[in-house]
């Protein structure tokens, strides 16, 4: 759940800083405070140097998370938000879901529901009446993104019990490499004015927290129990958006809000 907060108010904080300035400097600004960060806590926390398989779970978790924050991120700005939302948070919950099935077998009935109900909970408040229809639809943003972002979150599980944040120095580090060659590569527009840049730099902060109470649960407990839980971030963006910018909240949005709560429920009480 602390998860969940923290990646909830992060994408509110990177919808609002990719629609102030360039996506893909945003992206850059908020992987390098992230990789600081994780620095900082490894170091706090005694964390050894990450053994040769995490760096291969790092590896791999940079690239296709590289891939999913890009493409959320871009898609929002840019494309249906109604339409790129749900995608990449369905996507983000499922694939991990159905991993920690494989690996894990199935949870009891209670939490099958909950897990059921906790991606009907995703699906609700991630839409929005969206009326900006001269948009491209974003579909193939939400696909890709919910790609690399569940992915992500299988790779990051698979780290050895105990590390957490010297691994994601490295993801970080990769992520960051990647988005500034493409960068280079494409000649992409990447400096980003200071309202922005103050805005992506308390993301990052955030986008790194939920990383790791995220990996500190799927070490904990159940794989698929971490990624369902932790993909309930959209209830928090939806708060925060009602509350600062005072959006309306939907019936469709209070449903996914109560829906959440019982799949709460139902994970806890299985």
């Amino acid at each position: 759940m602390l998860s969940a907060l923290s990646w909830g108010s992060a994408d509110f904080g990177g919808g609002l800083a990719a629609r102030r300035g360039p996506v893909f400097g945003v992206v850059l600004i908020t992987q390098t405070v992230g990789a600081a960060f994780a620095l900082v806590v490894a170091i706090v926390r005694a964390e050894a140097v990450p053994a040769l398989s995490d760096m291969g779970w790092a590896l791999a978790g940079g690239i296709v998370g590289a891939l999913g924050i890009t493409c959320l991120y871009y898609g929002l700005a840019n494309a249906r938000i109604a339409i790129v939302a749900p995608i990449t948070g369905v996507l983000a919950a499922t694939i991990p879901v159905a991993v920690g099935w494989f690996l894990q077998g199935t949870p009891t009935q209670l939490q099958v529901a909950g897990i059921v109900a906790a991606i009907a909970a995703v699906v609700l408040v991630s839409m929005s009446p969206d009326p900006q229809s001269d948009r491209v639809a974003g579909v193939r943003f939400g696909l890709l993104g919910g790609l690399g972002l569940g992915l992500f979150n299988v790779f990051v599980s698979r780290f050895t019990p105990g590390a957490v944040f010297a691994p994601l120095v490295v993801v970080r580090i990769f992520e960051a490499l990647t988005v500034a060659s493409f960068v280079v590569g494409t000649h992409r527009q990447w400096r980003v004015p200071l309202p922005a840049l103050l805005i992506a730099v308390v993301v990052g902060l955030g986008d790194m927290a939920g990383n790791g109470f995220f990996i500190l649960a799927a070490q904990a407990g159940r794989l698929d129990i971490a990624s369902v839980l932790s993909s309930l971030y959209p209830v928090t963006t939806i708060v925060l958006a009602t509350v600062f910018l005072h959006e309306r909240v939907t019936r469709r949005h209070a449903l996914g809000i109560g829906l959440a709560f019982a799949a709460i429920a139902l994970i806890a009480g299985g």
